[in-house]
């Protein structure tokens, strides 16, 4: 594309795309799809709308980025959201909020001819979005582009494993994040985003491995089901993280032995919450703890010069807030995860 007439240093253009950019999708080489859904969460909301108020803040986002200057010259471009899946995600949203509140109170589903067919519902709109989710993105990779997911809730992306797993093969997940996301079927949603790398382990036989930095709260039963299933996953919980530093370790040598954990191939899968909540209040379950924003870019950076390959990511649970703060943080994420993610990939 002939970019000429576009002057980088200028202030965000909200008639262009993403980041003030001006391509269209068939110019740009990276493809966001944002998927507004968030019918299964489980505290907070405000993730369905995120898209917007990220593409807002994106405009105040400088295009010099020092670990990969020109990134943005290879094209970003991000889709509008889908009006139906956001009407279908409100609608069952409202439906599975009467659920969780009945079951809150310890009354049976059985008993319940209302709340079994709510239950059935919100099931079947899930496996709805993932079947949505695995054809814009089995599209896009097809049509050559690379793909990064925007949530959403972190259910978002169980369909683009999916295709990311025909088009290459074996690979792994990095994820960051305050949770496991091992339950199963939590609070009777099967496609829960507290279930996300439980149904990915158990449905994406070419997840390989799953290494999973920055968990603090999480159940019994995930911590077994995490021992049950050593080959394939590797959890850095925060608490571990903070006390190998305290007592000498350097953040260098903690990052490093992560990277090892992972394949050639790596998929990041970043929901927001795995930062400190200093930086994203809104998010649906914030948890004290964290990361700064910097140290994960650092261990993305050394995923990168490690030379593994990283094929896709995913970016989930931003709230909208009141006052834009968390947007801002997420959009400044996407930017980052949107360079990584071509220079990972040279031409």
């Amino acid at each position: 594309m002939d970019l000429s007439h576009f002057d980088p240093d200028s202030a965000g253009n909200p008639n262009n795309n993403i980041f003030g950019l001006p391509f269209t999708e068939a110019d740009a080489r990276l493809v966001i799809l944002p998927v507004p859904w968030e019918v299964t969460v489980s505290y907070g909301s405000g993730t369905s709308r995120s898209s917007e108020h990220i593409f807002k803040a994106s405009l105040q986002v400088d295009l010099f980025d020092p670990d990969v200057p020109d990134g943005w010259k290879e094209g970003f471009y991000m889709r509008e959201s889908d009006k139906k899946i956001l009407l279908k995600s409100d609608y069952l949203r409202k439906e599975a909020e009467l659920y969780i509140d009945y079951i809150s109170k310890g009354d049976l589903v059985e008993d319940n001819q209302f709340m079994c067919k709510t239950l059935k519902d919100v099931n079947e709109g899930s496996v709805f979005l993932n079947n949505w989710v695995y054809q814009q993105t089995k599209a896009l990779l097809d049509a050559g582009k690379l793909v990064g997911l925007l949530g959403g809730d972190h259910s978002s992306p169980l369909g683009f494993y999916k295709a990311i797993s025909e088009k290459w093969g074996d690979f792994g997940i990095l994820q960051i994040d305050a949770h496991l996301d091992l339950r199963e079927a939590y609070e009777g949603f099967v496609y829960s985003h507290a279930s996300i790398m439980y149904n990915a382990l158990k449905e994406i036989p070419q997840l390989k491995k799953l290494v999973q930095v920055g968990i603090r709260d999480y159940s019994g039963g995930e911590v077994d089901f995490v021992a049950e299933n050593s080959d394939r996953i590797s959890v850095y919980y925060d608490s571990d993280i903070r006390t190998r530093q305290y007592e000498g370790e350097t953040f260098r040598q903690v990052v490093e032995e992560i990277v090892s954990q992972l394949p050639q191939k790596v998929f990041i899968s970043f929901d927001i919450d795995g930062l400190d909540p200093k930086l994203c209040p809104n998010t649906g379950t914030p948890v004290q703890g964290g990361f700064e924003t910097e140290q994960v870019f650092y261990l993305f950076k050394k995923v990168k010069e490690s030379g593994r390959q990283i094929i896709g990511f995913d970016l989930n649970e931003v709230s909208i807030g009141e006052t834009g703060w968390d947007a801002n943080v997420g959009a400044r994420v996407l930017f980052k995860l949107c360079n990584l993610l071509v220079s990972s990939n040279p031409r």
